[in-house]
């Protein structure tokens, strides 16, 4: 399988600095994280943690359609929240994207200061295209 170098989704919110969506190693995609930026304003999604959560993944989302991938290829993922108490709500709307059939991947869930643009999640991921 030929790939580029990076990948540049069309759907997902432009980089908010000199970063790509995602860059190839070999048969590993790794994805920058995605905010819960719309795509179509540039603007974070309204509504909150539960907002931005749904919109960061539909980015995601969209980086995979970019590189020809889904969820199921996803084998590791890092979730950034800007307060750890809305982990119950991301981890419900994160579990809606994946299968328990395909399994679950690799992830980490931390808690930091701040995120870019004042956005309250952030998920960043590898994906594997040989799975």
């Amino acid at each position: 399988m030929s790939k580029s170098k990076t990948v540049t989704a069309d759907n997902a919110p432009a980089a908010v600095g000199p970063y790509s969506h995602a860059c190839w190693a070999g048969d590993l995609l790794f994805v920058s994280g995605q905010l819960g930026l719309d795509p179509a304003t540039g603007a974070m999604a309204e509504g909150g943690v539960e907002a931005q959560a749904k919109q960061a993944m539909n980015n995601f989302a969209a980086v995979l359609k970019a590189a020809g991938l889904d969820w199921s290829q996803v084998v590791k993922t890092t979730i950034f929240l800007q307060d750890m108490a809305d982990f119950p709500t991301v981890n419900q709307i994160y579990a809606g994207y994946f299968s328990a059939e395909d399994g679950y991947p690799a992830r980490a869930c931390v808690q930091v200061a701040k995120l870019p643009l004042g956005g309250l999640v952030e998920v960043e991921g590898v994906v594997n295209a040989a799975r």
